[in-house]
């Protein structure tokens, strides 16, 4: 990856679906926007994308098309009202979930070139742990691993962890826990996820924030609207704040992004 590109490429995986993990990529790309930052989100869910479902967006250019070099990344993209912009994918199709060693190789100069452009580019990931999810995962800066309470849901996301350490030693790697009952319920699955590291890989890992369970995000979702344009005083759209506040802490402290003005 080209280290002279000046934005940062921030993944978001689960080791199992069902956790939230892109309605979770939504709402950070519009935190991040809030927050100052440019933001690109790419729907990376080769088999199931569904970004442009949850937002309510017509058929257009994707991802597919600029990787077979019909469309130009610019052509692809599109802006959101709620502030940041959105590369979308293809739900279903086998050739990008499939994608080969050749079409990663060209996905990897078209991330540099749009972390170039962009402040943050957010990879929202499939769920699980095919060849492709730990390939994209390697390639980001850093990779938030969503988590929930659910005993299979820390199972699988300590495989991911671990994985990754594997492809990308060191890795910035980090845990979000997603529909936590409260803060302490959250903390909890999160020190279960970094006392397993912290025993079994040699080191912890570090939390990126927690996002409580609120029964308005459901219904943003059925709304095909942002949880922080439909209920900005919702707790999870609090929390969703965060940490986008911590992650663009970070990025600036990295020498990602220029401070605030």
């Amino acid at each position: 990856m080209n280290d002279t590109r000046s934005g940062q490429i921030i993944a978001i995986a689960s080791g199992k679906g069902g956790v939230g993990k892109t309605w979770l990529a939504i709402s950070l790309a519009q935190g991040l926007a809030e927050a100052g930052s440019r933001v690109l989100l790419v729907d990376a869910d080769f088999g199931l994308a569904n970004v442009d479902v949850q937002l309510g967006l017509a058929p257009g250019p994707d991802l597919g098309e600029v990787l077979a070099g019909q469309r130009s990344l610019a052509e692809a993209v599109r802006p959101h009202a709620a502030g940041f912009d959105i590369l979308p994918g293809r739900s279903g199709c086998g050739s990008l979930a499939g994608l080969g060693t050749a079409a990663l190789a060209r996905l990897e100069p078209l991330l540099a070139a749009a972390a170039g452009q962009w402040d943050v580019v957010l990879l929202d990931l499939g769920a699980g742990l095919e060849p492709v999810v730990r390939s994209l995962a390697a390639l980001a800066d850093t990779l938030l691993v969503v988590a929930t309470e659910e005993p299979t849901s820390l199972t699988d996301a300590y495989a991911v962890l671990k994985l990754h350490r594997r492809d990308r030693p060191p890795g910035d790697q980090r845990v979000v826990v997603n529909l936590a009952t409260d803060q302490a319920a959250g903390q909890r699955v999160w020190r279960s996820l970094d006392t397993a590291c912290t025993r079994f890989l040699g080191a912890g890992v570090p939390l990126a924030g927690i996002i409580r369970r609120d029964a308005r995000v459901a219904d943003a979702i059925r709304r095909q609207t942002p949880l922080l344009t439909r209920h900005p005083m919702a707790h999870a759209a609090a929390d969703v704040r965060a940490l986008a506040a911590t992650l663009t802490t970070l990025s600036r402290q990295a020498g990602k992004l220029h401070p605030a003005i």
